[in-house]
């Protein structure tokens, strides 16, 4: 005869009741998960955000400050006054109009052909048959894992030889392929559904106009971030153009701050410099703004592949 089985015992008081399940999710306005969100998500990036911002803003404000109030034992966060005088003797100490516009040419020259050529490549590398395609893909990729500083010395031998010291396109033509941009776009376009192409194909559309027609109508978040970030790399540039050329004629305005950094001494040239720093950055903070809304897009859409 067996023997019987264990009574279970029920707790049925109002204490057991209001006992915690371990197993019970925790909802999102509980003690624990408004913690662990402040701990793993809030605190990390206001520190971030200081990390990136806190330098921005010293800048900003000793671009107001005089001499006094910048080489001093004593701290001073705030400017006495917002003296305008370090943006007036940064613009006319250097020829900063002539800084600029080079800057400016050779932004919008080189990211125009940089973005086309991303376009142009990545359309290939997804929608045009032809031998070893995988392969050249493969070295796009190892052209991202490459520093930019390897082929500073062999650049310089072939523009020089060529005759582009100090011209902007000796500046402009080292940089005119972008790895980055090709391998956005293609993973984007990897993603784009094939009966559009189908379709278009149906109706006599050969490449050029399936590109332009469709292709890139669809794309224009994908396009804008690589457009975004070409701009900025181009305009921020400085280890090229200031091997590259050494007259004030052809310099851009990264490197036309070191007339500035050599135009004072003694250290009454931080707040020219910081304010010829601030006149560099405005700019692309303006792009910026203007394309940001494009950005997680952009990436977003080249996250998936076909």
């Amino acid at each position: 005869m067996s023997a019987p089985a264990p009574a279970v015992v029920v707790d049925s008081s109002p204490e057991a009741s209001q006992k915690p399940n371990p197993n019970e999710p925790l909802g999102p306005f509980s003690k624990a998960n408004i913690i662990r969100t402040v701990a793993t998500g809030y605190v990390p990036l206001v520190i971030a955000t200081l990390v990136v911002f806190l330098p921005l803003l010293w800048m900003l404000l000793s671009s107001f400050k005089q001499p006094g109030e910048i080489v001093t034992m004593d701290l001073k966060i705030l400017p006495e006054s917002l003296n305008l005088e370090n943006y007036a003797t940064a613009m006319t100490t250097v020829p900063f109009a002539q800084f600029f516009a080079n800057s400016l040419i050779v932004t919008v020259v080189g990211s125009s052909i940089k973005v086309i050529l991303a376009i142009l490549t990545a359309y290939a590398l997804v929608f045009v048959g032809f031998p070893f395609k995988n392969v050249i893909f493969v070295l796009i990729l190892v052209a991202l894992m490459v520093p930019a500083q390897v082929s500073i010395l062999p650049n310089y031998i072939l523009i020089a030889g060529m005759g582009g010291k100090n011209t902007l396109w000796g500046i402009i033509l080292p940089g005119l392929g972008t790895a980055f941009g090709t391998f956005l776009l293609r993973q984007h376009f990897l993603t784009l559904p094939p009966s559009i192409l189908e379709a278009a194909e149906i109706d006599g559309a050969g490449h050029w106009r399936r590109l332009w027609q469709i292709i890139v109508p669809v794309s224009v978040p994908s396009i804008a971030t690589v457009a975004l970030v070409t701009v900025v790399s181009e305009w921020n540039d400085y280890i090229w153009p200031l091997i590259i050329t050494d007259r004030p004629e052809t310099m851009t305005l990264p490197v036309g701050l070191t007339l500035l950094q050599n135009s004072e001494g003694n250290g009454a040239g931080w707040g020219i410099l910081m304010a010829g720093a601030v006149l560099v950055i405005v700019p692309i903070l303006l792009v910026f703004a203007a394309l940001q809304r494009y950005i997680v897009a952009g990436l977003t859409q080249g996250s998936v592949t076909g």
